[in-house]
C-alpha cells in the first residue's frame, strides 16, 4: 500500500513518466506494477487500515495483493467494505 502511495507521487511530481517507467526501474513487469498500484482503488478506510497493520516480525503478512484483489475488483466501496469485513 505504501509503495502505491509512493509511486503515485512520483508520478504526479513528474520524476517518473508512467507504470512502464516505474515498472522498469523497479525490476518488475508492467502487470505486476498495475497490480500494486491497483490498491490505491481501495476505500480510503481500507487503505488506512493496511498501512497501520501491525509491523510484522517474523512469519508472513497478515495480508497479501493478492488476497486483496477481490477487494480492488469490486465496482464500489461500499462492497469492497463487505468483502474486506
Amino acid at each position: 500500500m505504501a509503495l502505491a502511495i509512493r509511486f503515485d507521487q512520483l508520478i504526479r511530481d513528474g520524476h517518473v513518466a508512467d507504470y512502464a517507467e516505474l515498472a522498469r526501474l523497479g525490476q518488475v513487469t508492467r502487470a505486476r506494477m498495475t497490480q500494486i498500484m491497483n490498491l490505491l482503488n481501495l476505500a480510503p478506510e481500507i487503505q488506512e487500515a493496511i498501512l497501520f497493520l501491525p509491523r510484522v516480525e517474523q512469519g508472513s503478512d497478515p495480508v497479501t495483493e493478492r488476497e486483496l484483489r477481490e477487494v480492488v475488483g469490486a465496482e464500489s466501496w461500499v462492497e469492497q467494505q463487505r468483502i474486506w469485513g
